[in-house]
């Protein structure tokens, strides 16, 4: 998924838009290589140690990927477990996108 959210961060640079991250690697280390080689510029977090992972608990994770698309007053729009495509994926931000720029011109 990494190359269509990098499309993402520079397609949506100037819009209302930010990806967020969350990382369930348990070696942070071993990660930053990772992060660097696929270009990830965007925030991403780590989910906690093995038995505690607090991100994922909280927001309910299931499985990994993940996916959820939130709104810009901070409500869950979209869930999804595993990919949902990007057509379905890039729809669901455009719409978002499109109200939180209609929203900041009232």
């Amino acid at each position: 998924m990494y190359p269509h959210e990098r499309s993402l961060v520079k397609k949506m640079a100037d819009k209302p838009f930010a990806l967020v991250g969350v990382n369930s690697d348990q070696d942070v280390n071993a990660l930053k290589p990772v992060l660097e080689k696929e270009k990830i510029t965007w925030r991403s977090f780590q989910n906690g140690p093995k038995g505690s992972e607090p991100i994922a608990t909280d927001w309910n994770v299931q499985g990994w990927p993940t996916l959820c698309v939130i709104d810009h007053k901070g409500v869950i729009r979209y869930r999804w477990v595993g990919s949902p495509g990007e057509d379905k994926l890039d729809e669901a931000i455009e719409k978002l996108v499109k109200e939180a720029e209609e929203d900041g011109k009232k």
